[in-house]
C-alpha cells in the first residue's frame, strides 16, 4: 500500500499551473497535458494546484493520479479569475482542522487569532487597547499606502481598486492585472490550506464563504507579492497582460518560498508543531473514532450489547 511519507510536502512543492484549452490524461504516475504545440508531462505529486481554464478536459484517470498525489485540482474562468469547482487535496489527519474549529469557535481564541493576523500584515505589535475597528482602519491606511507606493516605484497611475466581475475588459491594465495576481495567489493560499489539513470556509476576519479563511491567509502577502507583481508587469505594456502577471506571481512564490510560509504562519497562529511527523492512514475506509465528553471512543463496532 501507498506510503504518504514517500510524497513532497506542501512547502517544498511548486505552487501551481494554469492551463486553458488543453486535454489531460494520465501518464505514468504523473499527467500529460496536450494541446496544440504538442505535450508536456507534469510529475503533479511535485505540484500543489492545478488550475483549469476554459476549453480544458479532463479524463477520469488524470484526476485520480492528481488525487492520490496530493495535488489540488480548482475549475476558474479565463485567464484564472473566477473559481468554479475544487477536487480534494491530500490530507493526513484532522489534528490540524480541529485546532483551527476550537481557535475559530472561542471568541477569546479568534480574537486572538485576528490580532495576530494583523500583526503579520504590520510586521510589529499592535497597541492592545486598539479595537477591532480600529484595526481594520490601520490596516486600510497600510493597502492604500502600497498601492501609492507601487504606483510611485513604477510609474503606473492608479485611481483606486475599481473592477466589474461581469466586465472583465472594462476595467483598467492594472486593475486586471492586480486581479490575475491575486487569483494565483488565492489558489496557492487554498492549496496549501486544504493540503495542511485546514478548513478554506473556517475564516477569523472574512466570514460567511466557502473561501473565507483562504481570503484571511491571502492577505499576509498582498502587498508583498501581487500588489508589486501586478504593477510591475503593466509598466512593461498591456500585452499578454494576465499571462504575464500569472508567470511574475509564480516566479515570485517559489523566490520568497511562499508555500513553507504559509504552512510555517498557519501552524504559528494555531499554536501547532510546524514540522510535524506526517499521520498515514493507510485504512483511509475505516470508520475514526466516537466522540464523547471522556475521550475518544473506539469506532467500527455496535455498542447495544448482545440480543
Amino acid at each position: 500500500m501507498r506510503n504518504l511519507r514517500i510524497l513532497p510536502k506542501v512547502r517544498d512543492s511548486w505552487s501551481y499551473l494554469y492551463v486553458e484549452h488543453t486535454r489531460i490524461d494520465q501518464e505514468d504516475k504523473g499527467i500529460c497535458i496536450h494541446d496544440a504545440k504538442g505535450r508536456v508531462h507534469v510529475p503533479c505529486a511535485s505540484l500543489s494546484l492545478l488550475m483549469l481554464g476554459p476549453g480544458t478536459s479532463v479524463t477520469h484517470a488524470a484526476v485520480m493520479a492528481m488525487v492520490e498525489a496530493g495535488c489540488l485540482v480548482a475549475w476558474c474562468g479565463e485567464q484564472g479569475v473566477r473559481f468554479y469547482a475544487q477536487g480534494m487535496g491530500e490530507t493526513r489527519s484532522a489534528v490540524n482542522l480541529m485546532q483551527q474549529a476550537r481557535f475559530w469557535a472561542d471568541p477569546q481564541r479568534r480574537m486572538q487569532v485576528v490580532r495576530w493576523m494583523y500583526e503579520m500584515r504590520f510586521g510589529e505589535p499592535l497597541d492592545p487597547s486598539l479595537s477591532l475597528r480600529q484595526i481594520r482602519g490601520k490596516e486600510g491606511a497600510r493597502v492604500r499606502t502600497a498601492y501609492a507606493r507601487a504606483s510611485e516605484t513604477y510609474g503606473v497611475p492608479w485611481s483606486g481598486r475599481n473592477y466589474d466581475r461581469n466586465d472583465w475588459d472594462r476595467s483598467d491594465p492594472v486593475n486586471r492585472a492586480l486581479s490575475a495576481a491575486n487569483a494565483c495567489l488565492y489558489g496557492v493560499c487554498h492549496a496549501a490550506i486544504v493540503a495542511a489539513g485546514y478548513s478554506p470556509a473556517l475564516g477569523f476576519i472574512h466570514t460567511g464563504k466557502m473561501l473565507s479563511f483562504v481570503y484571511d491567509v491571502a492577505g499576509l502577502y498582498k502587498t508583498e507579492i501581487t500588489i508589486p507583481a501586478a504593477f510591475m508587469e503593466v509598466a512593461k505594456g498591456v500585452q499578454r497582460l494576465e499571462s504575464r502577471v500569472r508567470h511574475r506571481c509564480r516566479d515570485l512564490f517559489a523566490e520568497r518560498r511562499l508555500l513553507e510560509r504559509i504552512v510555517t504562519d498557519l501552524a504559528r497562529l494555531f499554536d501547532l508543531d510546524p514540522n510535524p511527523e506526517p499521520e498515514v492512514d493507510l485504512e483511509v475506509a475505516l470508520p475514526g473514532d466516537l466522540w464523547d465528553p471522556e475521550g475518544p471512543v473506539a469506532g467500527g463496532r455496535n455498542f447495544g450489547g448482545r440480543s
